[in-house]
């Protein structure tokens, strides 16, 4: 049987640890991350925005 795998994404009003327990309430563990920048334009330029951060989570089972 293969586990089932969910990405939950930090929310922009959450922390990590706030993400990390809303896995675990939901009954994930977290397994991976990954994050990727977020741009706006400014006068045409690329402006940093804020950093999408993601955690792969693998069904718990007990």
């Amino acid at each position: 049987m293969s586990k089932k795998t969910v990405w939950f994404e930090v929310e922009e009003n959450e922390t990590i640890d706030d993400c990390l327990k809303r896995m675990a309430d939901a009954g994930y563990m977290p397994m991976g991350r990954r994050e990727e920048p977020i741009f706006h334009e400014v006068d045409g330029k690329p402006v940093h925005l804020r950093q999408k951060i993601q955690f792969k989570g693998i069904h718990s089972e007990e």
